[in-house]
């Protein structure tokens, strides 16, 4: 069994170009599709871009405004978007902090999503104390002092 981490301590910077206020973490990056977890601080954004995926943006916590096209709406914490491919979207917050799993698919029949994989690389980047633990949680003890109110999570 692979336990993943993701959520405070395991994020880091996310998004295309233009985007602020924004850290995430890949959870699971196969052929099959790509899950991350991104946080939004207050007036965070991803700015308007386009990828090929299918793309299923689900707010977990908070809320926030998203974009398809020229489309624009607010969303709260127990709702989804469905973003088609190759149709610019983005997300952005105001004056509150929003949670998101983001999931995206591949057309069937188009190639991969990425040179190599996302967890590749996520396990490249990171120090070895935050890669994925083996057939049971690591002991990470949390204290107030690790909290970090950037990352958009209570205490």
């Amino acid at each position: 069994m692979e336990i993943r981490r993701f959520g405070p301590g395991h994020r880091r910077p996310e998004g295309p170009p233009g985007t602020k206020g924004l850290t995430g973490q890949v959870i699971h990056s196969d052929e099959r599709g790509v899950v991350t977890e991104l946080a939004f601080s207050r007036r965070g954004l991803i700015a308007p871009h386009a990828n090929p995926n299918l793309t299923l943006f689900v707010v977990i916590s908070g809320g926030g405004f998203v974009q398809v096209g020229e489309e624009r709406t607010r969303i709260n914490h127990g709702e989804a978007v469905l973003w088609p491919p190759d149709v610019p979207h983005g997300a952005y917050t105001d004056g509150s902090e929003m949670r998101a799993i983001v999931i995206e698919l591949p057309e069937r029949g188009a190639p991969t999503l990425l040179e190599g994989s996302a967890e590749d690389v996520e396990m490249a980047a990171a120090p070895p104390e935050t890669l994925p633990a083996s057939g049971a949680l690591a002991e990470r003890p949390v204290t107030r002092h690790d909290y970090d109110s950037t990352e958009g999570e209570p205490w």
